[in-house]
Formats: structure tokens, C-alpha cells, sequence
């Protein structure tokens, strides 16, 4: 055993996650990739999907399968994988090589010394397994396995984690980049040693290598092939059974199942499954909190840092897809570019494929409340969004407006937001509408869960602002265009809306004083905003 081949540290890491009180079993990818190797005659494999994915669990779950330096029974006898007919014929029955791209050496400052590490350290690690003789560390790398091949018979799996590391590492410049490419394919492609090479990371290889250096590897991605997409994710049904441990092991559970889904739910596959982000559920299950858990108190920085070169031909869908509409967007194969990102569909292309957006259709999206919160840090931030970021800081005064019954403050933002010069204010639906309503309520978001067109009642309620502390007012808010706000109010009694709140405000533990009825509505023909505010009743929790 040693640092890259037949590494036990593998095995270590995923028997602490399998023995995780909301461990989900994903084992069958297992046989999956086996069958690829030996019926399918394809051994060259590359999932790419977006950070916090489980991309790395099950890479280290696949080592610990395969590798021979440990007996892995005791995992894997208990999981799904245990009913395949090839699950003992290939249990760490393999030499593993594993190689985490994203690991540097210490005080490390250029390219050299970081493939240095790799090449010598798999070198040393051969040298320690198999006799002198077949071991001539002079000779580059692929020479040294194929030696090891030729003199022995056996070949290797090779496990890759990160493969993309390489692109974000300040000190390697896009000569090395290609140099590092060029490592791969002399290291994999076409080599007899080769007995399966799984690799995964975030960015395309089609992106990244044009030419001919990884064309033997299959991509699959999250939005474009369907195989392996039940494996990078929790599905719905996962989740449930999480939830119900999480209910049973849980002392005074806070969570509810709906609030998983709004907060970390939103992902698509190509076969059509929504899936949630792995970490975030498990973090929140395990703290007994909502919260931000996949993206960290800089990823508007990020966010912005695609958006700042054409923020003029974005600013509109960015408005449309907070309000929870989706955009149509070509995203050229999700093809992520180190180039300045100037057009909208360069922009969501790599906003896909790093998850700060979700693919359905032809439409890209803000999958969840988790990417939400970034996406309002942000607009509350950068001056350069214009009518966004004006708008959203005029949020805390429409709220206070709001919650005083100041409905003439509150159409006077409104009518500052119309005077904007931006198509999403024609107004030629509720949808433009709705997207004018999410940015001046911005600052809502700190204090409500703000759910759109959610059901209540006997419909659909346009926005419902459920209080996340105590004593906060409850709000039920209708729009109307063409239409008086007191037809939304008589719309909101008639649905029995406030009945969503109620039941709501019972099953979190979260208490309201007041339901406030909120009708807003714009006249196209005079061009004017109307609000009225209505308290329902009060409500003591």
C-alpha cells in the first residue's frame, strides 16, 4: 500500500460515511461501472457534475471496492451491491492507483513540482510494491507501469478525483495546462495496463481538450446523459426515507419535508428526476437547521464574477428568475471557459456547470432558497445591476410599508420601479409583475420564507411570506394588472389562502401576530400601481 496505489485511506474515508446515521446507499454504481469494463469494452469513464454532488464519496467508494490492500466485506456485504453477481468476483480483487488532482505539495509555487509529486510518488509507491527489476523509476511513468505489465501481468484501475483542479491553480499557466493534458493521455489513453480510468471534476473534457488528448473518455454530465444520474444527487424518494430517520432520532425536529424541498431541492437530470444537493441535506438534517450549508458567505462574488462583463443582457432574466421563472438559454454543451464570459449563453454555461443555475429544456433556472440567498446578497451589493440593485434597496421601506398599512408608500415604490427603463416592466403579464414584487421585497427574505404561487386554499396563492420569527406578521400577497387590488383581496378570502398560513405557522412551531392580505394590482391603461393592505384576523400562537 502507499500514498497513490492501493491507498487504504479510500477505504477509511467511505466506511465513516456508510456508518453515517444519514448514509444513502448508492452502491449499485458499482456494478454499473464493472459492467462498462467487462461487457461493455469501455474503460474510460468521466462524471462531471457541480461541487457538494457526492462526486468525491463515490470515488472513494469505488477505491475501497476494488483496491487490494483491505477486506471491504464489512461495507459492502451490508449494501445493495452485495446482490450482484460480480459483487465478490471484483472485491478488492484490483490494483487501485487514486489520484485527488486537487492535492498540491506543501509550499508548492509551480507546475513542475506539482506533477512532480504525482509521477514520483505512484513511482515510489510501484517500486515498494513489486521487485527492483521491473521498477525503473528513470523512466517516465507510463514506461515504469508498462514495464510492471510486461513483467507481472497485472494492470491497474485508476480512480481520478478533480480532474479539473489543474485550470484553478494561479501558478499554472495555459502552456502547462495543455502539458498537463497532454500527461493524461500519455499516462491512460491506449494503454495496456488500463483496466478501467474513472475520473471526475466539474468542468467538460470537451471544453478543456479539443483535440484528441482524452477523446477515449464517455462524459457524462448532470443536464445531457442520463446514465449514472441517479447516483450524484438524493432523489426525492432518498430524501423521504432520510427525513423519516431524521423525525425518529431527532429531539424536538424543527424541519419539515417541505422545507427540505424549497430550501436545497431544484436540480434536474436528463431522465427527468429532481435531485437535491447530498451535503446540504445531510448538514441540515444533522443540525436540525436551514440553513446555507453548499454555498459559503463569498458565492455572490462568484455569481458575479459571471455576470460583470454583460450585466446589460442579463439584468432581465436575473429579475425573471428570482421571481422563480425560467429563461431560455442555448448552453452550448455546458461548455465553461476560462475566457472572458460575455455573452448570456458563455454566462449560464458555466453558471450550470458550477450549480448556480439548474438546465431543463432548454431553460436555466435558480434551483432553490440556497441559491436564492446568494443571488439577493448580491443584487442588495453590486451598484453595477442598476435598476436591480436600486430596487432592492429600496426593499426594507416597501417592507415597513407594508407591515404599517402605508399602501400609498408602498405604490410609490412601486410606480419608481415602472419608471425604470426595462422590458420586464410592460407589464404584459403577472409575471413581470411578480418579478417587480420579488425585488422591492427583497429584504424580506431575511425575516420570511417568501414561497411563490404556493398552494393554499383552494388555490394557488401568488406569494405567501411565512414569518421565520416570532411575533412576525404573516403575509398573503395577490397581484392583479388590469384589475383593482380589491379584487385580489376579495380573491384571497373567496381561496381560503390564509388557510396555508395557518396550518403552516402550526406545523413548524413558528408564530405570527397578525395575517395581513396584500392586493396589488397595475392599470395599463393609466399606467398606475394600486395597494391595499387588509388584516384577516389576528393569530395567537
Amino acid at each position: 500500500m502507499g500514498v497513490f496505489l492501493n491507498n487504504t485511506v479510500l477505504y477509511e474515508a467511505y466506511k465513516e460515511i456508510a456508518s453515517s446515521k444519514f448514509f444513502v446507499d448508492k452502491s449499485m454504481l458499482i456494478e454499473e461501472v464493472v459492467k462498462m469494463f467487462t461487457k461493455d469494452g469501455q474503460k474510460y469513464v468521466c462524471i462531471t457534475r457541480p461541487r457538494r454532488f457526492g462526486k468525491s464519496v463515490m470515488a472513494n467508494m469505488l477505491g475501497a471496492y476494488f483496491e487490494k490492500s483491505v477486506d471491504a466485506g464489512g461495507i459492502f456485504d451490508n449494501l445493495e451491491i452485495a446482490k450482484s453477481e460480480a459483487y465478490r468476483e471484483h472485491l478488492n480483487k484490483h490494483n487501485v492507483i487514486y489520484i485527488d488532482f486537487s492535492k498540491i505539495p506543501e509550499e508548492c509555487t509551480n507546475y513542475k513540482e506539482y506533477r512532480a509529486r504525482i509521477s514520483n510518488g505512484i513511482k515510489a509507491d510501484l517500486l515498494e510494491a513489486y521487485s527492483p527489476d521491473a521498477v525503473d523509476v528513470r523512466k517516465s511513468l507510463w514506461d515504469v507501469l508498462t514495464d510492471v505489465w510486461q513483467k507481472t501481468g497485472e494492470k491497474f484501475i485508476f480512480v481520478m478525483d478533480e480532474w479539473d483542479a489543474v485550470f484553478h491553480m494561479p501558478f499554472v499557466t495555459f502552456e502547462e495546462q495543455m502539458s498537463y493534458l497532454l500527461f493524461l493521455k500519455n499516462l491512460l489513453k491506449d494503454q495496456v495496463y488500463v483496466r478501467l480510468a474513472y475520473m471526475t471534476g466539474i468542468l467538460p473534457i470537451a471544453k478543456y481538450s479539443d483535440g484528441s488528448e482524452l477523446n477515449m473518455f464517455l462524459e457524462y454530465n448532470m443536464a445531457t446523459a442520463r446514465r449514472f444520474s441517479q447516483y450524484f444527487g438524493f432523489l426525492d424518494a432518498e430524501v423521504d426515507g432520510l427525513f423519516e430517520k431524521y423525525k425518529q432520532i431527532t429531539e424536538n425536529p424543527w424541519i419539515t419535508r417541505e422545507d427540505l424541498r424549497a430550501w436545497y431541492d431544484g436540480y434536474h437530470t436528463a431522465s427527468g428526476e429532481q435531485i437535491y444537493n447530498p451535503r446540504s441535506i445531510v448538514s441540515a438534517l444533522s443540525d436540525n437547521q436551514l440553513r446555507n450549508y453548499w454555498t459559503s458567505s463569498g458565492t455572490y462574488d462568484s455569481i458575479f464574477g459571471y455576470i460583470q462583463n454583460n450585466v446589460a443582457d442579463v439584468q432581465d432574466d436575473i429579475a425573471l428568475m428570482y421571481a422563480g421563472e425560467a429563461v431560455a438559454a442555448d448552453v452550448q454543451e455546458y461548455a465553461a471557459t476560462e475566457m472572458r464570459l460575455e455573452t448570456r449563453d458563455e454566462i449560464y454555461s458555466a453558471m450550470v456547470v458550477y450549480g448556480l443555475l439548474t438546465y431543463e429544456n432548454g431553460y436555466v433556472s435558480i434551483p432553490n432558497r440556497e441559491l436564492k440567498d446568494s443571488f439577493a446578497v448580491m443584487m442588495k451589493k453590486e451598484k453595477s445591476l442598476g435598476y436591480i440593485y436600486n430596487l432592492a434597496r429600496e426593499s426594507r421601506k416597501m417592507l415597513a410599508a407594508t407591515l404599517a398599512g402605508d399602501t400609498k408608500t408602498m405604490a410609490e415604490i412601486l410606480q419608481y420601479a415602472h419608471n425604470t427603463e426595462s422590458p420586464i416592466f410592460a407589464y404584459n403579464s403577472e409575471i413581470e409583475l411578480a418579478a417587480v414584487v420579488n425585488l422591492v421585497y427583497l429584504e424580506a427574505r431575511d425575516r420570511y420564507r417568501v414561497e411563490r404561487e404556493d398552494k393554499a386554499g383552494k388555490g394557488y396563492v401568488d406569494f405567501i411570506f411565512y414569518p421565520e420569527q416570532k411575533g412576525a406578521d404573516g403575509i398573503i400577497l395577490e397581484l392583479k394588472v388590469d384589475a383593482t387590488p380589491e379584487t385580489a383581496i376579495q380573491q384571497i378570502k373567496d381561496k381560503d389562502y390564509a388557510l396555508r398560513l395557518k396550518g403552516k405557522l402550526g406545523d413548524v412551531k413558528r408564530y405570527c401576530g397578525r395575517i395581513l392580505l396584500v392586493g396589488i394590482s397595475y392599470d395599463r391603461e393609466t399606467k398606475e400601481h394600486s395597494c391595499k393592505v387588509v388584516c384577516e384576523e389576528e393569530v395567537m400562537r
